[in-house]
């Protein structure tokens, strides 16, 4: 069995989980998310955790029954607390700002890049260099994030463009005579 399917999701507080053959739902105070159910995974509530098991003992049940578990526990951890990116942008004249559903970027073209944000995505901006993209589902969150930092991504050479806040930029040597 999967190591990571061995450890039950907690259920906390306020969480409410709705498991159908089609699909599972998951409602919490950030909104409600779902996902679809897989034939190949077992999923049983046992006063307030969930836990993960293969339907039957082929190397995909094993694999998917970890996926499961990771994916709806995100979907707990998204309904609670929530997910978000921190951008920076690196450049001079490169800001951004948030217009209610929409991200402005002014990043060096010769218009301004406007990004829509989808429903349940919130984006921010602290400073006019730095942006935070706010959401309970991950993967959505993840994907707004890499569609920004595609806008401008980083060079190689003096590191300007859109990053994200943790990231480690190589910087590469000039060429010499």
């Amino acid at each position: 069995m999967s190591r990571v399917a061995k450890m039950p999701v907690a259920i906390p507080q306020g969480v409410d989980i709705a498991i159908n053959e089609a699909q599972i739902n998951v409602k919490g105070a950030l909104g409600t998310l779902a996902q679809a159910q897989n034939a190949l995974v077992i999923i049983k509530n046992d006063d307030g955790k969930l836990s993960f098991e293969p339907a039957n003992d082929s190397r995909q049940a094993n694999a998917m029954s970890g996926t499961m578990r990771q994916l709806v526990n995100n979907m707990v951890t998204g309904v609670t607390k929530g997910f978000e990116k921190k951008l920076s942008l690196i450049g001079v004249g490169y800001k951004a700002q948030a217009q209610g559903a929409k991200l402005n970027l002014t990043v060096g073209y010769s218009h301004p890049v406007v990004i829509d944000m989808p429903a349940g995505i919130t984006v921010a901006t602290p400073t006019p260099t730095e942006v935070v993209i706010k959401g309970s589902d991950r993967q959505r969150v993840g994907q707004i994030a890499a569609e920004v930092r595609a806008v401008r991504p980083p060079e190689p050479y003096k590191g300007k463009g859109i990053r994200y806040s943790d990231e480690k930029i190589t910087i590469k040597e000039t060429k010499k005579k």
